[in-house]
């Protein structure tokens, strides 16, 4: 059976920078890349600093984005407190004095500023002498400046908002939001919201907060992201924490962000710190610099809000990277950050402005797909009877297969089973073939494959579940931290990883469950560890009892007199004599990922579970159901609707054939959201999202990266001639132009003299365009 993607409903054009729309139909007679200029991601740029004529080196500033220009305004030189606006023009990168009309707010630093509209405002912050160190003391008042006219006007606001400097401050919903911060006495952690609409009608309302409030601090930074505000460290004296917060707006609640889901081994949060900045791009935050533990670390770091993990962005091998500072300031433009100033090594006040390149990606939705094919049970092909009680539980046999070998091997058990069964079941039928069987029309039998029944009697279906969403989306959804019923129904999950051998599902629970562990629930933890054998949990329950600020509030619980004895015994012989620590120096196990795994799987590790046929241009490459309509619309469709009778589907990207390197590319990104591949590949790729219907564009984003960064001399042919068989007709030009350039070396190539007659007559017709009259007759009058 043949099925073309072009035949499938209907889907628009994307470009890279867009989200697929599904409604309406369209056809793509040639490709648009829009090739041109290229800013290499994650790339830092030292730009032009501030010259000493239009304003001071500076920290404990702040600066906001306009159009296409950053302002800078206060802060103090190391001498002096300022007043002063500058501005940087991103495009021109030159500086200037803003200009400015109205009296401007007293000099002063650890202010903040927000830019509402079209004007900037400035609210609070320390001012007075820092030379002579008097008149010193903070402020509550708002100014705003209008860009368009250069006007400073102070709002006179009635309000008990206290007075404060090193707050965080932001815009949201037409209000300007303040919170913490210093009011020369005491850390504070209030937050109060003025509207921005109006300066008649403006007055500050203090919001009652809840959840998880943070502690009271100051010098920290504030973004806002996905319609919530984030918060990360700052001082807060003795409680200072690398922690980070996020607070939404609609119901005033805080939550504190867990890390218990971050493998050991995995990027860690930034250290604690303080005076560093935090601005959001995408669904990213970035921190950058600050003093972590009288360190001044230039370490990039990137929360993923969707994923809720942090990394550290590997700079370009061409990077500028700015030194460790604190007390600088950032603001986003576009797609890039700007960073200002700052105090570096020595207390020596920066005039540096640094440029770095966000990456504009689309987020990788692997895990998001496999995770909605395990929610949406469809194409499920094996069934899981659990436990005494003989529970039920659906699931797809490619990804069991591929993430777990002691389930993999129950697999291919029952499966000899049912095909010893069939077996037996079909020489009855031969036997009674005068009987007449229930047969439809076409002489097969009218139900379809029957779900493999896989027997497991060590698992009940609730931590089985647990279980089987960790081995479709590498992580589990975590119930309610602290509750004794959630945190044991976890410990039945971390028994069941033992028995599986499931070493980064182990290493999950026992860290969800170690921070979950508290006064309230330790002796039942405890218990239940001790009934299941579990010996790591065991000792860190032991050890939480017998600390010196632990014991007495839990020996004198009801729990405690219910506990079994040989338990209350273990509990005062480690409080009399505590055991040696054992320090191992042994790397943890956190076994493999998810993508290793499908890795793996479509290296040969999958082979015998193989249920559908790719035909590419005839062709056979054997696949799995279950990934490809979990990762792809296109497949989804199919096998819901038109599942071909012999098993086998024809590939194509509408018209066009790929070749057998793009295809293997292609099935990378299904599989196990790999986006390597050779430049040539990217050209026959780059309309698959739109074809097979991907969750978004972003192997489409990658594959214009690739062509746009690698176009070489010594592959300029292969990708001409991929230009050429998918009409990318902006690619065919500018490869036309690289070989009529660097004519003398690509001659030499031997892929030249293999291409096909019109595209060598192409490259002809190019030559002779390019060769001016005059080298025309230079070069007749020598023949």
């Amino acid at each position: 059976m043949s099925w073309f993607p072009g035949a499938m409903s209907c889907k628009s054009k994307v470009a890279p920078s867009v989200d697929f729309d599904h409604s309406c139909s369209d056809s793509v007679e040639y490709l648009t890349l829009n090739f041109g200029p290229f800013e290499t991601v994650h790339r830092w740029r030292r730009l032009p600093p501030c010259d000493e004529f239009v304003g001071a080196r500076r920290s404990k500033h702040t600066v906001v984005a306009y159009r296409d220009a950053i302002y800078v305004f206060g802060g103090d030189n190391g001498k002096n407190m300022l007043n002063d606006l500058l501005r940087f023009d991103v495009k021109d990168c030159s500086w200037c004095r803003a200009f400015t009309t109205g009296t401007p707010p007293a000099p002063r630093y650890h202010h903040s500023a927000v830019v509402y509209g079209s004007s900037m405002f400035v609210f609070g912050g320390y001012t007075g002498d820092i030379y002579s160190n008097s008149n010193l003391k903070n402020k509550n008042d708002l100014f705003e400046y209008k860009f368009a006219t250069g006007q400073w006007t102070e709002w006179k606001v009635e309000g008990r908002l206290v007075a404060r400097s090193a707050h965080g401050a932001t815009v949201y919903n037409d209000k300007l939001w303040i919170f913490a911060g210093y009011d020369g006495n005491a850390r504070l952690n209030d937050m109060w919201t003025i509207s921005l609409q109006d300066r008649e009608q403006a007055l500050w309302e203090e919001i009652e907060q809840s959840g998880e409030i943070p502690p009271s601090c100051c010098n920290f930074p504030v973004a806002v992201c996905r319609d919530k505000m984030f918060v990360f460290s700052g001082q807060s004296g003795a409680k200072i924490t690398n922690n980070l917060f996020q607070f939404e707006f609609k119901g005033h609640i805080w939550t504190r962000i867990p890390t218990e889901h971050l493998l050991r081994g995995s990027p860690p949060p930034p250290q604690r710190r303080y005076g560093h900045t935090m601005v959001a791009f995408d669904r990213h935050l970035y921190v950058f610099g600050g003093a972590a533990d009288n360190t001044l670390p230039n370490e990039l770091h990137c929360y993923d809000v969707d994923s809720q993990t942090w990394e550290v962005i590997h700079p370009s091998t061409d990077s500028e990277m700015p030194s460790g500072r604190l007390f600088h300031a950032a603001a986003v433009i576009h797609d890039a950050m700007y960073i200002f100033g700052g105090t570096v090594d020595n207390n020596v006040r920066s005039g540096e402005m640094y440029r770095f390149q966000f990456s504009c990606y689309p987020k990788c939705t692997l895990h998001e797909d496999y995770g909605k094919l395990w929610e949406n049970r469809q194409f499920c092909d094996v069934e899981f009877i659990l436990g005494e009680r003989e529970e039920k539980v659906l699931g797809h046999i490619a990804i069991v297969t591929a993430r777990c070998k002691w389930l993999r091997k129950k697999i291919l058990q029952a499966r000899d089973r049912q095909k010893q069964k069939s077996k037996l079941e079909c020489n009855e039928e031969s036997e009674e073939s005068g009987s007449g069987s229930q047969k439809d029309s076409s002489g097969k039998s009218s139900r379809g494959p029957p779900l493999l029944e896989v027997s497991i009697r060590e698992a009940d279906a609730q931590p089985f579940e647990v279980l089987m969403q960790f081995l479709y989306t590498d992580k589990i959804q975590y119930p309610r931290r602290g509750h004794v019923q959630d945190v044991l129904l976890i410990m039945d999950v971390y028994k069941l990883a033992l028995s599986f051998k499931l070493s980064r599902l182990e290493q999950l629970c026992v860290q969800y469950i170690e921070a979950s562990v508290d006064l309230q629930n330790v002796l039942s933890v405890c218990e239940n560890a001790n009934k299941l054998q579990l010996d790591q949990l065991k000792e860190h329950c032991l050890n939480f009892v017998v600390k010196e600020s632990h014991f007495n509030q839990v020996i004198m619980t009801k729990e405690f007199e219910h506990l079994s004895t040989p338990l209350i015994v273990e509990i005062v012989r480690r409080k009399q004599q505590p055991p040696p620590r054992v320090y191992s120096d042994q790397p943890v196990d956190i076994g493999t990922s998810l993508v290793q795994d499908m890795k793996a799987y479509l290296e040969g590790a999958g082979h015998e579970f193989c249920d559908i046929i790719l035909l590419l241009d005839g062709h056979p490459r054997p696949a799995h159901k279950a990934i490809l309509a979990a990762r792809s619309s296109y497949f989804e469709a199919m096998f819901r609707s038109f599942m071909p009778e012999d098993g086998q589907v024809n590939i194509s990207i509408g018209e066009m054939v790929p070749s057998t390197q793009a295809f293997e590319s292609m099935l990378r990104y299904i599989y196990y959201g790999d986006v390597n591949m050779p430049p040539e590949d990217s050209l026959y790729l780059f309309a698959a999202p739109y074809y097979y219907g991907f969750s978004n564009n972003r192997l489409q984003a990658y594959c214009k990266q690739n062509l746009e960064m690698n176009v070489t001399v010594e592959n300029v042919l292969q990708i001409l001639e991929a230009a050429d068989k998918t009409q990318a007709l902006d690619m065919k030009k500018h490869c036309l132009h690289i070989i009529v350039h660097q004519f003398t070396k690509v001659s030499k190539l031997p892929n030249l003299r293999s291409l096909s007659q019109p595209l060598l007559l192409d490259i002809i017709d190019s030559l002779a365009s390019h060769i001016s009259d005059k080298q025309c007759t230079e070069m007749s009058s020598d023949i």
